[in-house]
């Protein structure tokens, strides 16, 4: 055996993630750099959603091909520019677009802007996705506050070395979802008259495929009230590095494994766009509300 090449197979692990450490810090480095008061809120913006920035007092703006070590979207409904400013009377980071495991991404790498955030200062986390509806109870179009989540990824972002000074080895999920942020979002629901609001589990699939009937049947089975392909890397980091994290997902569709439709990318996003203004000002007077 070759003890020299045994050694750097065993040490591996450990340079991939100082390297990741030393990207992390530089993508920190370059945002602290330019904003003169770091977002205390980061809100990330999933398929269909991209629109809250417009109201936004915006400082600055960067797509992320200009951020440094950033990966890019490659999903045409994602913009994909980073925005900081002031919103409802907090600073905030929005994420306009994400990135997916099924675009070739490590589950590390889909959480890179939100543990690059965390390096910032940003302490709480909105979450939003469009998902398709498990629940028979569920309707096209409602909005569904996470209340817990599947992870059914072949990946988790804390797999490798921990690094200390991010977050504990063994992150607690018995609360993944801030109950506090949670009821805020029902009780807004309520005074706003958007009756549609509703709560449930999450299930997170690698994609790119979509679901088949068979399939669709075993995650009701299993605990899933809504399916998609994205959100669980950026809150396992969001959790790991202390932040309050909020879920929130469109459910575009409904379907009926036993009377199963076609489902189209195209109506997908047209749903999560008919449903945006909603969210859009749920996620606003969440934030004016906010405890310091």
């Amino acid at each position: 055996m070759d003890c020299n090449s045994s050694l750097v197979k065993e040490q591996s692990p450990l340079i991939d993630m100082n390297r990741y450490r030393e990207q992390v810090e530089e993508a920190a480095a370059f945002i602290q750099k330019q904003v003169t008061e770091p977002p205390e809120v980061v809100i990330q913006l999933g398929t269909g959603l991209g629109e809250l920035a417009k109201a936004m007092d915006v400082d600055c703006c960067w797509p992320y091909a200009q951020l440094p070590n950033f990966p890019h979207s490659t999903v045409t409904s994602h913009d994909g520019n980073l925005v900081i400013g002031n919103l409802a009377g907090r600073r905030v980071a929005i994420l306009q677009g994400r990135f997916h495991c099924y675009e070739g991404y490590t589950a590390r790498e889909v959480g890179f802007p939100i543990r690059t955030l965390a390096l910032v200062g940003v302490r709480i986390a909105i979450i939003t996705n469009a998902s398709g509806g498990l629940n028979p109870a569920f309707r096209s179009g409602q909005i569904m506050v996470l209340a817990d989540h599947l992870n059914l990824l072949a990946d988790n972002p804390l797999r490798g070395p921990n690094v200390d000074a991010w977050g504990p080895r063994f992150p607690d999920l018995s609360t993944p979802y801030d109950p506090q942020l949670r009821q805020l979002v029902h009780d807004l629901a309520h005074r706003l008259g958007f009756g549609e609001v509703v709560s449930g589990t999450y299930a997170c699939i690698p994609g790119p495929s979509l679901e088949t009937p068979a399939e669709t049947r075993y995650l009701r089975i299993i605990g899933a009230d809504a399916v998609g392909m994205s959100s669980v890397p950026e809150i396992l980091v969001a959790r790991h590095a202390g932040m309050r994290v909020l879920g929130l997902s469109v459910v575009a569709n409904v379907n009926d494994p036993d009377h199963f439709q076609p489902i189209l990318l195209d109506d997908i996003i047209a749903a999560a766009r008919r449903a945006e203004p909603r969210l859009q000002q749920l996620i606003m007077q969440t934030m004016a509300e906010l405890t310091p």
